[in-house]
């Protein structure tokens, strides 16, 4: 049976890459797999897996079709957020393709791979 995995992010620097998503989710290393080329990052409370991270030689893309969102709950939280990542090495992202109101600020983790941190209260309800 087939079943989905959980996302892997090409980086140049595992370690910087690592250190910084261990920080940014609070997620821990796992020794499973882990070599100069890989990590597997894993929850603290149960050591469920959660993103890996392989060393690509290719440059992140600035457009990319498939990224990471990291989750909050209110406006606040979202400006908090993003100052604390802000404040571990992720930049902020000149989007030149922001909806009107949105409910996401894109990011770049210090190795330039784009991601968004999405206020849930903000978005679309569907309706």
């Amino acid at each position: 049976m087939i079943r989905l995995g959980y996302p892997v992010v090409g980086v140049a620097d595992v370690v910087a890459a690592s250190a910084f998503w261990t920080a940014a989710l609070d997620l821990v290393e796992s020794p499973e797999w882990a070599r100069d080329t890989w990590r597997t990052l894993v929850r603290r409370t149960d050591g469920e897996r959660v993103l890996g991270l392989m060393r690509s030689d290719s440059p992140a893309e600035p457009y990319p079709r498939v990224h990471l969102d990291v989750l909050v709950d209110t406006t606040a939280e979202q400006e908090s957020e993003v100052e604390r990542l802000v404040g571990l090495g992720a930049q902020r992202v000149e989007w030149d393709s922001y909806p009107p109101d949105p409910d996401f600020v894109v990011l770049a983790d210090p190795d330039g791979n784009v991601f968004c941190v999405v206020d849930l209260s903000q978005a679309p309800s569907g309706s």
